[in-house]
């Protein structure tokens, strides 16, 4: 019995050795933002030390990273894909056996809403509701007239302008008090939130995760108590041209890993440990802040992340790859 299972064990062991050979060259997308950096650089750790790949970060953006791997089969993973910016394309790779979907990335989705400071609702809980918030609209005081409450909208230009301007009429603010503040940028929209907390004033106005900020500054999402009406916000709150807007909280944006067709094939494993790694929002926000706080790149951040977290990444892996990145880190 015990040959036995000397034998099994070589056997087993041979067979991972033949597993992490074959793994060769594997190209990561590293996105431009700094969680799909982090997230990038701890799936290189772990690929290169954990399942024995050749692993190389190679630039990336949304849009050409997805259309290079529906159209070159390159690079092999993109570790955080925001999906609904171009989901008609990657539905249809995926359907024609050019793509694979390993999992979320960010287990919450992208998250955006209304927020105010958690100071204040652990004043008063009832300012988590949208009607807790419109009742003492002069908690939230305008900066130019002090007579009116200040919403903060998203900056002019982007995306989010329409439907957080679009929500601002369907909850009626404007009849609660309430004037909409154009921050002007998104360094304005955050400069304001960090001078809010650093007076423990009020603050409402819109926001998303993960962000640095979320992770520096805590803040509650006010329920608006409305649900999620994802007919409504696609078709209504998200166009400009939406003549009656109606109240819908924000749906979670889908962010997901993709892989290649190919690299899914032939890297069961692999692709397990791709479709269980996820973070939370919650976490990510912290990982962020912290990121920007020690001024970290990507590579810096993921072995934070690594050192923290031992617990949580060890649970994606094998037993065998997970001993093998414990060693990486502890021979750095």
């Amino acid at each position: 019995m015990k040959r036995f299972l000397i034998a099994a064990l070589m056997l087993s062991g041979t067979a991972i050795s033949a597993n992490a050979a074959d793994c060769g060259k594997v190209t990561i997308a590293d996105m431009n933002w700094s969680s799909a950096t982090l997230i990038a650089n701890v799936d290189r750790f772990i690929l290169e030390h954990g399942f024995g790949c050749e692993a190389e970060l190679v630039p990336g953006d949304t849009m050409p990273t997805g259309t290079s791997m529906i159209e070159k089969g390159e690079p092999d993973i993109a570790p955080e894909f925001w999906s609904n910016s171009m989901k008609e394309a990657l539905d249809k790779g995926v359907a024609d056996g050019r793509l694979a979907v390993a999992g979320q990335s960010l287990s919450d989705g992208g998250e955006e809403g209304f927020w105010v400071p958690t100071y204040m609702v652990e004043k008063d809980p009832s300012l988590a509701t949208i009607e807790g918030v419109m009742k003492n609209a002069k908690l939230f005081k305008h900066p130019e007239d002090p007579e009116l409450g200040g919403f903060y909208g998203c900056p002019a230009g982007w995306n989010c302008q329409i439907s957080s301007g679009n929500l601002f009429k369907a909850l009626k603010l404007e009849e609660a008090g309430f004037d909409l503040i154009d921050p002007g940028s998104g360094a304005g929209l955050s400069g304001s939130i960090a001078k809010a907390f650093a007076r423990e004033e009020g603050w409402f106005g819109y926001y998303w995760a993960p962000t640095a900020v979320l992770g520096k500054y805590k803040m509650t999402k006010v329920d608006f108590g409305s649900g999620i009406d994802e007919d409504h916000f696609k078709t209504c709150t998200t166009q400009a041209e939406c003549a009656d807007p109606k109240p819908t909280m924000y749906p979670p944006s889908l962010v997901q890993t993709i892989s290649t067709a190919d690299f899914a094939k032939g890297h069961d494993v692999i692709n397990t440990y791709l479709g269980t790694r996820s973070f939370k929002n919650s976490q990510m926000n912290e990982l962020l802040a912290w990121m920007e706080d020690n001024q970290a790149d990507g590579e810096t951040a993921g072995i934070h992340f690594l050192m923290e977290n031992e617990a949580q990444w060890t649970a994606w892996l094998p037993a065998e790859a997970a001993a093998n990145v414990k060693k990486a880190l502890a021979d750095l």
